[in-house]
């Protein structure tokens, strides 16, 4: 990992759990999630397309990986890329 990306994902896992934040939820620590969308065979997507997340919305039964990538947007209205354009809006990255 580069310098770049350990500040990215520092910036990045500063905001909080974006799921627990659109819920109304603010300040809950986070983890990175790699966004698994468009990803195959063992790859993640780059530390550039990280989303912070609760422990439960990243591994427990309601989050990204208890749920899948097509029960997640099911279940919340909202999918891994429209919380990733919350998190390069709110760190102003372009990345």
């Amino acid at each position: 990992m580069t310098k770049d990306e350990r500040k990215h994902l520092s910036k990045v896992a500063a905001l909080g759990c974006m799921v627990c934040r659109r819920l109304g939820y603010e300040d809950t620590p986070a983890e990175i999630h790699h966004l698994r969308t468009g990803t195959g065979g063992g790859r993640r997507s780059s530390h550039f397309d990280a989303i912070p997340v609760c422990p439960e919305h990243h591994r427990g039964a309601t989050g990204f990986h208890g749920l899948g990538t097509k029960g997640f947007p099911k279940h919340y209205g909202f999918t891994e890329a429209d919380l990733l354009k919350d998190v390069k809006r709110l760190t102003q990255t372009d990345c």
